[in-house]
This record gives C-alpha cells, structure tokens and sequence, in this order.
C-alpha cells in the first residue's frame, strides 16, 4: 500500500476525517485502530485545535456510513483531487518571530514582499555588506547559499555551516529573517538554528525523502519548482510536506526548462494565476533564475506582481560582476530598491490593499501523531 496519498499508483484521492475540536488523543487512536482494522492506511494532521485524519488508502469499496459512524468523526470529505491540504492550507505564512533575533515576515494575504541576496554567501563582510545593502533598498528578508547545489562539481560549493552562522548573524544584526538552501537531510539539523525558513531548490523538487524531513520541521519552507516540473508536480511535492504535519509551505515559480535560449529558463507567469486558483499557499517568484540576465529581473518583477504574486526572491550583490555564482543575473541595491518601489506602487494601483481583502488565517507550527 502508499505510504503517502499523493503517490502516483493510488487508485483514488484520499479521503478526510475531520474530528471534534475537544478530541483526546484516545479517541484518534481509536480512529486510527478501527481503519487499519478494516485494511485502511492514514496520517493524522493536528493544527492548533484542529484535528485531521487523512486515509490515505484507496477506500472506495467501504460505504460512506462505515467512516461517519466512527467515534468522534464529525465531517468526511471525500476529496475530488490529489492534493488536498495544499488546496485548503496556510494562506499567510510567518518566517521568524516578532521577538525573535532576527524579527518576523509575513508572506501572503497583502503587500507584496521582496527578498533579496546573494547567490552564495562569500564570506562573513560579504554577506554583512549585501543585508545591510539589502536592507536599506527595502528587501524583508535576507537570501544566500550556504550549500550551493552546481552543474559543475568543480564550481564554488558554498560555506557550508559557516556560511550559515555568518548569514544568521547578519539577519540578527539588520533584523531580516534568513532563508537558505538545504540540499539533503544531513542538513536540516545543521540549518535549523541559524535559518527562519528552509529553502528547497528546484533540483530537490522531486527529492521526497527531503520534503518529508522538512514536513516534521517546525519553520517554514520555500519550495522552487523544478525547471521540467508541471503545476500539479510541484503541488503534489508541497503535499509531501504539508502531510508530514508542516503546513507553513511557500511556493515559487522560478521558470522552466523549454526551446527558448535567450534566456536562461522561461518565466511561467501563467503558473501564478493557476496555482492562486488551486491553493491558498502564498506563491512567490524568482525572476533572477527565469532570466538568467539581469537586464531582464526588474521588467519581470513588474510583470510577477501584477499577476497577483505575493512577493519576489531576487538575487543581488553589491559587486554583481564579481559575484562567485550566476554574476550574470545578480542585479545592485539601486535596481532592488526601485523593484521594491514598482511592487508596492503596482500593488496599490491594482486596489489589492489589505483593508480591500478578505481577512485570512495565518497558520503555526503543526504536531504530526
């Protein structure tokens, strides 16, 4: 049987069992028992006081009344697609916290938010000067490469666990959360003092056995769609984590691989508008990796928040030539800031202010039983 219900042999979606606020512990595992007593395979999602119970087992052949009877079971919600918590999960996602070292972001639900920085943390002044730089242009958050997954082996790899201490210590000194790459499980304990957000890059989209490490985190994660990935391959890899009880996913669209060659990759901005119908995840864009070019990142920032991204990841530098890693599309703290500036200004021409939208729910940290 599938371990998780969004492998690709299950027969049919799975099914959801939402039960009562006051549940105990004894009740979902009565839950639990009385399926697996009848040959049904499930994961229990807890968020705040919200209790879930998703079969992940094809339960086709097993009447409705079988799951509404069970004790403590007070909806069921036979489900139309294969990636159903990223269909009804967080709409805003908090990094860090508000009294936290390196203060609190919010992504979704409102102002558009850019993060910015450096393809690959250099060195500890490198990485000092660009979140100050950063900072100052108006950037929320700060981004770098501490383990910098490369097409040559013979590239620069990045710092590793300095680069991570370094990149903390400049987001407490500039109050900007961190965001950095973990490339494999090994990593994840390393980072997690030091980063208020996991980033999975778009070579690890498909790195499962990652996602679901990730999904028993506590901090949010930023989830890069693969260059050949389709919308509904990167939903199914969120689903990955948000199953394994992390419900803080933010996800990215950063181009993909086509015939085009004057570009790096193309920028899917189609795929924003697809996936804000399908789920209520915040979806990001990386106009720095669509590219490939600077000369091309402000036009299509433009173009990204106009189509209803909830913010920007952008590679800059204080030196963009003598950046180690993607020189070629890194962009300066000037053209950063006038992004951040053509963000906010598009945001309010388009009435998309928060006091006009729905009041929407922010999610914490979920425990997976």
């Amino acid at each position: 049987m599938c371990e998780d219900f969004s492998c690709s042999n299950q027969v049919s979606p799975p099914m959801i069992l939402s039960l009562g606020k006051r549940t105990t512990q004894e009740s979902v595992e009565k839950v639990v028992r009385r399926l697996l007593e009848n040959g049904l395979e499930s994961q229990v999602v807890v968020s705040g006081d919200i209790t879930l119970v998703v079969v992940t087992s094809d339960a086709e052949a097993i009447a409705g009344h079988f799951f509404s009877q069970l004790e403590g079971v007070e909806k069921v919600v036979k489900l139309t697609n294969r990636t159903p918590l990223a269909a009804d999960s967080c709409a805003v996602v908090n990094i860090g916290k508000i009294d936290g070292p390196r203060g609190r972001l919010s992504i979704g639900g409102g102002q558009p938010v850019v993060i910015a920085g450096p393809c690959s943390v250099e060195s500890k002044e490198h990485i000092f000067q660009t979140a100050e730089a950063v900072r100052n242009a108006g950037a929320k958050a700060v981004r770098g490469g501490a383990y910098k997954p490369r097409t040559s082996p013979y590239d620069f790899q990045g710092l590793g666990l300095d680069g991570l201490k370094f990149m903390a210590e400049a987001g407490e000194k500039f109050k900007l959360p961190v965001i950095s790459e973990v490339m494999a499980i090994e990593h994840i304990a390393s980072a997690e003092p030091y980063v208020d957000m996991f980033q999975v890059g778009a070579r690890n989209m498909y790195n499962y056995e990652l996602l679901k490490e990730l999904g028993r985190q506590s901090k949010p994660v930023l989830l890069k769609r693969a260059m050949s990935a389709t919308i509904d391959e990167l939903l199914q890899s969120a689903e990955y984590i948000l199953a394994s009880g992390n419900l803080q996913v933010v996800l990215c669209e950063r181009g993909i691989r086509t015939f085009e060659t004057r570009v790096r990759n193309t920028l899917d901005l189609s795929a924003v508008a697809v996936l804000k119908s399908l789920t209520n995840l915040p979806v990001l864009v990386d106009p720095s990796h669509a590219t490939g070019k600077r000369d091309y990142v402000r036009a299509l920032s433009r173009a990204a928040i106009a189509c209803g991204a909830d913010g920007l990841v952008i590679e800059s530098h204080c030196q963009p030539d003598k950046s180690v890693s993607d020189a070629a599309q890194a962009i300066t703290p000037d053209t950063l800031k006038q992004i951040v500036l053509d963000s906010a200004a598009i945001y309010q021409a388009l009435n998309l202010r928060d006091q006009d939208k729905p009041v929407v729910s922010s999610c914490e940290p979920v425990v997976l039983r």
